[in-house]
């Protein structure tokens, strides 16, 4: 692991994203059924998992810091193209970053979604997972804003 003792603790935020594309005869389906599957309410579940995944970052990443988070967030809905987004916010007080906290929380959230729909059709596709901004640490960060 980087040697993060020499730094200051600051309030740390990321925000990531996910974004699924479901076929639109699945689409249509799961809005039909309330966003709800035989697996159970999938935006409250994908909730759950990422933010479960989040707080075990350091477990999946071999190189990560475990951090305390004191706060992780979750947007899921459909965007204006029909695609399923995922936002992931976390946030700590700490010496490193929560960036992969946050992508990690997008991307089980994700996985989740995936799994619970995957009775609807094989065709989803998770389309992008990306990092939209970080704060607190030296250097700050907001996706498409150039270094």
């Amino acid at each position: 692991m980087v040697d993060v003792s020499a730094k200051q603790p600051t309030l740390r935020v990321a925000t990531a994203i996910a974004r699924l594309r479901l076929p639109a005869a699945a689409l249509a389906t799961l809005r039909a059924a309330g966003f709800q599957t035989a697996k159970g309410p999938v935006f409250s579940t994908a909730t759950v998992a990422g933010t479960l995944a989040a707080k075990r970052t350091h477990e999946l990443i071999p190189f990560c810091h475990p951090l305390g988070l004191e706060r992780c967030e979750f947007d899921i809905g459909l965007n204006a193209a029909g695609e399923v987004e995922i936002r992931c916010t976390a946030a700590v007080h700490h010496r490193t970053g929560v960036e992969m906290e946050a992508l990690t929380g997008a991307t089980v959230a994700a996985l989740t979604v995936y799994d619970m729909c995957k009775a609807l059709s094989h065709d989803i596709v998770i389309v992008e997972t990306r990092l939209l901004a970080k704060s607190g640490g030296r250097s700050e960060f907001r996706a498409g804003e150039g270094p």
